[in-house]
């Protein structure tokens, strides 16, 4: 059983997700350590890429601040070199292919394990092409999370079966961003997935309120969080307002989703 997969035992898993460098390194490893205080299980961390299939308008714009702060992999590994100084918070990095090759994947892999980075969430990198980085991400002990979505079909038995860590299932078609409504194949997906494998499954894409986290994840093993939380950080300039924003919100939700756990 991986670190990760041990985290979401015996209880619902809050995963809420920043943009590195947004709008500064200070700010990140605040706002990092301020939701691990205050309820987060894991922190998903967005390194910022100039194509971002995945991400919608929130978190692209929060890439643009990031680079207007000068961003680039290795301050993002100083950030988390710096929140390590202060927490042992659990930490995946949401990222795009080319930015670890770019780096080297053995380089990248050997900075992540040396500072505790757990997972890799690359929505770029089908199942079928992860050949070149799985061996060396298994080597380094960090996992590989899958995304899986109502309309991942056929595929989505096998994702599972070879998943690591915990899977992202996303909620529904289309980029990141808040939504007010979710698939309704999400069960019958879970259910799926569950038949074939043990690792957890995490909702995320579009969730942003106590009363979404609590009902969604009464069919799920976690919850994670993104533009809801990026926005927040994009809104409040103030840093002593938004550090008390971000625990009260995390708070909340970390309360929805114990509730049903």
């Amino acid at each position: 059983m991986s670190k990760l997969t041990e985290i979401f035992q015996n209880k619902k898993a809050f995963i809420p997700f920043l943009v590195a460098d947004d709008p500064n390194a200070q700010t990140t490893i605040d706002n990092v350590v301020t939701l691990a205080e205050n309820g987060a299980d894991i922190v998903e961390l967005g390194i910022p890429f100039s194509d971002p299939v995945a991400d919608g308008p929130v978190i692209q714009a929060a890439d643009l601040r990031a680079f207007d702060a000068g961003v680039n992999t290795d301050v993002v590994f100083e950030i988390v070199e710096n929140v390590r100084q202060k927490t042992d918070v659990p930490i995946v990095f949401l990222t795009y292919l080319n930015i670890v090759f770019k780096y080297g994947y053995e380089k990248f892999c050997q900075r992540c394990q040396d500072l505790n980075i757990s997972g890799l969430v690359i929505p770029d990198l089908p199942m079928e092409e992860q050949g070149e980085l799985r061996p060396i991400a298994d080597q380094y002990q960090i996992d590989l999370i899958p995304l899986i979505s109502p309309a991942s079909g056929d595929r989505i038995e096998e994702i599972a079966a070879s998943a690591s860590g915990f899977i992202y299932m996303v909620s529904s078609l289309g980029v990141t961003g808040v939504r007010n409504s979710f698939s309704e194949q999400l069960t019958k997906t879970i259910e799926r997935i569950k038949q074939v494998t043990q690792v957890p499954v995490a909702i995320g894409f579009g969730i942003h309120s106590p009363e979404q986290a609590a009902k969604l994840s009464e069919i799920s093993d976690g919850i994670i969080i993104g533009s809801a939380v990026v926005k927040m950080v994009d809104e409040t300039a103030d840093s002593t307002e938004l550090q008390s924003k971000l625990a009260n919100y995390a708070q909340e939700i970390k309360n929805a989703i114990t509730i049903t756990a």
